[in-house]
C-alpha cells in the first residue's frame, strides 16, 4: 500500500459508511448504559467498561448492607444464594439451562477444579489430559498441575488436531473457545463431539465468548466450562469466574476443592463432607460478596438483548474494522491475524505490527484504547454493547496516522512491560 493511495477520499466514503452503520444499529442506545468518555475502548476483551448505575448498588453494598445489616445481609440481603442466583443470570448468555452455572473463585481456581473433577468422572484406563496448545498460559499452567496430581500424562495439542487427537486413553481435553492472541473461535460443537466419540470429556475455557457470541453449552453437550466475568460480561476488575457443569455430571461431580460453603449442610459444621446437590458443590469457600454483587447489577446491561443480534454486530464491527484498516494503514507495516471467516472469528481483532510495543503505546496517547501482545500483536477487542462503527473507524485511521509518524523498525518499549493497557495485561 503506497503512501499515495488517497486516503481522504477514503476517509470520507468511510465516516459516512460508519454513521449509517450507527444509525441502524439497535443496540446503539446500549452504550448509553456505560460510564465512557470520549475516547475509543477496545480492550473490553481485557476489562469491560463500568455500567452507570453499578457505583450506586456498590454504595448500598458498603454502607446499608454491610454498615447497617451487618451479619443479617447474608439472608434478608440475599449474599448467600448470590453465587448460584447470578449463576442462572449469566446462563442464558452461555447457552446454559438453570442449575448449572455457579459463580466464585477465580478463573484458575475454576479450570483447577475442572480439570481434576473431569480426571476423576473419567472412566478406567484413561490417564491422558488433552490441552489446547495455544492455551492462555495460566490455563496450561493449571493443567500440567493438575495432571501431575491426578497421574494423567499431559499432551498439548493444537485446537485444529484435536478431532482426531483423542482416543481409548483420553480422560478429557481442555481447550480455549477464542484464542486470546489471534481471535481465532475454535469449533466447540466438533471438538465437543469428537472427544465424546472417543469417550472423553469436554472443558472449554470461554473466558473470550462469554459476552461476546453464542456459545450453547447446553445444546452442543459441553460437559464442564469455565469462564471469566470482567471481560465483554463487564462485572469490574477482579469480579468473580463462573464453573459450568452440565446436570448428567453433577451427581457424580468430586470437586477437588471441596469448601464449607459446598457442603450439604454447611452450618452443621460436621467433620465429614457431604456434598450439596447440584452446581452448588462448585463452591469453595465465602464469596466475595462486594465483587459478586458488582457483577449482578453489572449483568443488568444484558436485558433484553438477543445474542443473535449481538453476534451479527460484533462481526460487522471486525469486518468493517478490517477494511478501514486495509484503507488506511500501509499493507506492509500490519497484518491481521483474525480468521476472515466468520465462523472462525470471536469478537476481537488481533493486528500483527512489527513496532507494536511503540505503535499501541501512541494510540493509546490519542485515544485508541487498545492491548498489546508481545513481541508483534496489537489487540483490539470489540464489545457490541458499547462500540460503534465511527468507533472502528477513528481506531482505523488513528492507526494509520500514528504507522507514519512512527518509522518502521522503532525499537520496542520497555515500559510495555509493565501492566496497562499498552503492555500485558490479563487475557
Amino acid at each position: 500500500m503506497s503512501e499515495t493511495r488517497e486516503v481522504p477520499a477514503a476517509s470520507e466514503a468511510l465516516a459516512k459508511r460508519a454513521a449509517e452503520l450507527d444509525a441502524a444499529d439497535e443496540l446503539a442506545a446500549r452504550r448509553e448504559l456505560f460510564a465512557l468518555d470520549d475516547s475509543v475502548y477496545l480492550d473490553g476483551n481485557s476489562l469491560g467498561a463500568l455500567p452507570r448505575h453499578v457505583p450506586a448498588l456498590v454504595q448500598d453494598v458498603v454502607a446499608r448492607q454491610w454498615g447497617e445489616l451487618r451479619i443479617r445481609s447474608w439472608t434478608e440481603g440475599g449474599w448467600w444464594t448470590a453465587p448460584e442466583r447470578i449463576g442462572d443470570r449469566i446462563a442464558p448468555l452461555v447457552g446454559a439451562g438453570p442449575g448449572r452455572i455457579v459463580v466464585g473463585d477465580s478463573t484458575s481456581v475454576n479450570v483447577f477444579k475442572a480439570v481434576v473433577a473431569a480426571a476423576r468422572l473419567a472412566g478406567e484406563g484413561r490417564d491422558e489430559l488433552l490441552v489446547d496448545a495455544l492455551t492462555f498460559p495460566s490455563d496450561g499452567y493449571i493443567a500440567e498441575s493438575a495432571a501431575r496430581m491426578t497421574g494423567l500424562r499431559l499432551v498439548p495439542v493444537s485446537p485444529a488436531d484435536l478431532r482426531g487427537a483423542a482416543g481409548p486413553r483420553t480422560a478429557a481435553a481442555l481447550v480455549n473457545h477464542v484464542d486470546f492472541r489471534t481471535g481465532r473461535l475454535h469449533d466447540l460443537p466438533g471438538i465437543t463431539a469428537a472427544l465424546h466419540d472417543a469417550g472423553a470429556l469436554a472443558i472449554w475455557d470461554v473466558c473470550h465468548s462469554a459476552g461476546a457470541l453464542p456459545v450453547g453449552l447446553d445444546e452442543h453437550g459441553v460437559d464442564l466450562a469455565v469462564g471469566c466475568t470482567y471481560k465483554y460480561l463487564n462485572g469490574g476488575p477482579g469480579s468473580p469466574a463462573f464453573l459450568y457443569v452440565a446436570e448428567r455430571h453433577q451427581a457424580a461431580f468430586d470437586s477437588p476443592l471441596p469448601g464449607w460453603t459446598s457442603h450439604a449442610d454447611p452450618f452443621g459444621m460436621t467433620p465429614e463432607y457431604a456434598a450439596a446437590e447440584g452446581a452448588t458443590r462448585g463452591r469453595v469457600g465465602t464469596p466475595d460478596i462486594l465483587s459478586m454483587l458488582a457483577l449482578e447489577a453489572a449483568l443488568d446491561v444484558w436485558e433484553g438483548v438477543p445474542l443473535e443480534v449481538l453476534r451479527a454486530k460484533s462481526l460487522a464491527l471486525t469486518d468493517f474494522f478490517l477494511r478501514s484498516v486495509e484503507a488506511y494503514a500501509p499493507a506492509d507495516r500490519v497484518s491481521s491475524l483474525t480468521p476472515v471467516p466468520h465462523a472462525e472469528r470471536g469478537s476481537q481483532v488481533a493486528l500483527r505490527c512489527a513496532e507494536a510495543p511503540a505503535v499501541m503505546a501512541e494510540l493509546i496517547t490519542r485515544g485508541v484504547i487498545g492491548d498489546l501482545r508481545r513481541p508483534d500483536v496489537l489487540r483490539f477487542g470489540f464489545t457490541p454493547l458499547y462500540v460503534g462503527f465511527r468507533d472502528a473507524e477513528r481506531a482505523a485511521r488513528v492507526l494509520g496516522e500514528v504507522l507514519a509518524k512512527i518509522p518502521a523498525g522503532e525499537p520496542a518499549d520497555v515500559s510495555a512491560d509493565v501492566p496497562g493497557p499498552a503492555g500485558d495485561v490479563p487475557a
